[in-house]
């Protein structure tokens, strides 16, 4: 499958980067800005830009583009009235950084405005501004852009030694000779119970991609620079070398459980994985979403179409009884005598200063959280 491929270079950004100080401007958030490298370098294919309102009715309504494409997350491009008063559909709009740095050139095909309630219902499945994503939502203008992009430079990458296009990632598994990688998405330390989920994919594909979300979480969620030098412990000491990668997805976490299942696994097809790992609660936030109902969603798609098969774990956790860590498909015993293992249950140790079981987490790993913990008087 070709990637989009809409980063400028040579002469003809050269030309772009010359009229751009012509054209009128929008300054883009941190979010945005992610969104448009992304677009530019393949990452959302086959999205050529921020969504139009076809797209974006599509994507709301059926969970697809208006080519049919299978596609769950709105990628768009809000604006205040004000702002959008003084644009004009079939102009250039010059996308710059905070600091007046132009980032990316729009070709303005429209301006529309939009139901923020029925679109967050829709892609939440809930309007209550507890949840993450649909408060930050409810902060976006009023007024959508929509309209293909050129991306005339890049952003710097927060863990810029990690970050690989799906170009490039591509090229790594082909060099290596990996035919089947699964992707695993996470936001969190890695603990028993997903290394436990990587390993038995492990088992059935060449090569394993861990791509970290270092964009922005919530705030109780454990920052990126100590998440990432978790990954480096853990697979520095407990993987197979030549059977993984570490790269980083800069783009925000969604929380939208179902449909950003969906959505993070067409991005890691993108980067090249042919697998991808789907939990119990994947892209989950509080009780706003059912048990599996991540996975059930991805049998509204054929497979086929969207081009990536999905692996589906149980909740693993560890048998006492069996002295090893194991599901519901594979433990014959009671609950209590099961050590459960979440990223909640990791967190909430931390927070009260509990020993946590190797059972839980590899010690290095507990080790280098408790001190974050204890720094930052969490």
């Amino acid at each position: 499958m070709d990637i989009v491929d809409r980063v400028l270079t040579g002469q003809q950004r050269g030309k772009v980067l010359g009229e751009l100080k012509e054209y009128p401007s929008i300054v883009l958030d941190d979010e945005r800005i992610m969104d448009a490298e992304l677009i530019a370098t393949g990452g959302y294919s086959p999205i050529q830009g921020f969504l139009t309102r076809e797209d974006f009715e599509g994507v709301l309504e059926k969970m697809r583009l208006a080519s049919g494409s299978p596609w769950t997350i709105p990628i768009v491009l809000p604006v205040t009235k004000e702002r959008a008063e003084k644009l004009e559909e079939g102009s250039e709009i010059a996308l710059l950084d905070k600091d007046g740095e132009a980032i990316a050139v729009l070709h303005l095909k429209e301006k529309f405005t939009y139901d923020k309630r029925r679109m967050v219902e829709k892609v939440f499945r809930t309007t209550d501004e507890e949840h993450p994503g649909v408060a930050k939502s409810y902060t976006w203008g009023d007024i959508l852009l929509g309209g293909e992009i050129d991306l005339v430079n890049r952003p710097k990458h927060p863990f810029e030694r990690y970050h690989m296009d799906p170009a490039h990632t591509r090229k790594e598994f082909s060099a290596r000779n990996w035919k089947t990688v699964v992707g695993f998405q996470t936001r969190n330390p890695i603990h028993r119970s997903h290394e436990y989920l990587q390993k038995c994919a492990l088992e059935t594909v060449d090569g394993l991609l861990i791509h970290p979300l270092v964009g922005w979480t919530r705030s109780e969620d454990i920052p990126a620079d100590v998440r990432m030098r978790s990954y480096e412990i853990i697979l520095n000491n407990y993987y197979p070398k030549n059977r993984f990668m570490l790269t980083t997805l800069t783009t925000e976490m969604r929380y939208a459980g179902p449909r950003e299942a969906i959505f993070h696994a067409l991005v890691r097809k993108n980067f090249g994985c042919t697998h991808f790992i789907v939990g119990r609660d994947h892209a989950g936030v509080g009780g706003y979403y059912g048990p599996y109902d991540a996975q059930r969603i991805f049998f509204e798609f054929d497979e086929k179409e969207l081009g990536v098969t999905p692996m589906f774990f149980e909740n693993a956790f560890f048998c006492v009884l069996c002295d090893a860590m194991a599901t519901e498909k594979t433990c014959p015993h009671l609950k209590s005598t099961r050590v459960a293992l979440s990223g909640t249950k990791v967190r909430e140790l931390l927070v009260d200063k509990k020993p946590i079981s190797e059972k839980v987490l590899r010690p290095e790993v507990a080790e280098l959280l408790a001190k974050y913990y204890s720094e930052e008087g969490k």
